[in-house]
């Protein structure tokens, strides 16, 4: 024995549709809530007492930017609900009539993934390294003399100013004894 289910007339499917792609950017303000509770969640069950130096701590900016998010996100999916549009983009510089660069995506994508892989045995600085040399080789950079020696000195300062300056430590690595 079936079961007869009556399909949702095509005008119906057309104006649920309409009302969807009117309404689209309730997707970004879907995508900055989850973001937003994922910052506060995380930010919130943080383990601070090693870092903690003032009133000031660890904690602060990441539960600033959570609930800016969600303040955002509010603020924008009121903004669509009544109406507003997000502007189209009139650059000079960009055909929207051209499909994305998925290459450049992807190898971006790629390079974040190893970066994140490679961060806990080789340490911040030389993981770093290779995340900035990577991206910038995904954005178009082929300046082999050049762009390794940038990549590992923004790597180093931003593992002194973040380790030592700052208090928050990041992994060392095998340079973990050399800095």
């Amino acid at each position: 024995m079936t079961t007869q289910t009556t399909d949702i007339p095509p005008a119906e499917r057309s104006e649920k549709r309409s009302w969807l792609r009117e309404h689209s950017e309730l997707g970004v303000c879907a995508l900055l809530l989850v973001l937003g509770v994922l910052v506060l969640t995380d930010a919130l069950t943080m383990d601070v007492d090693i870092a903690q130096r003032g009133p000031v701590g660890p904690k602060t900016v990441p539960v600033v930017v959570g609930a800016g998010l969600l303040v955002i996100a509010a603020l924008l999916a009121v903004d669509v609900l009544r109406g507003g549009r997000g502007q189209a983009e009139s650059g000079e510089d960009v055909d929207l009539s051209e499909p994305a660069d998925w290459r450049t995506v992807l190898l971006l994508a790629g390079v974040f993934l190893g970066a994140a892989v490679l961060i806990e045995p080789l340490g911040f600085p030389v993981a770093g390294a290779l995340l900035f040399w990577g991206a910038a080789f995904a954005l178009g950079s082929r300046r082999i003399d050049r762009d390794p020696l940038i990549a590992a000195g923004l790597a180093l300062v931003t593992y002194v100013v973040f380790n030592n300056l700052l208090g928050v430590p990041l992994p060392g690595g095998p340079l973990m004894g050399v800095l």
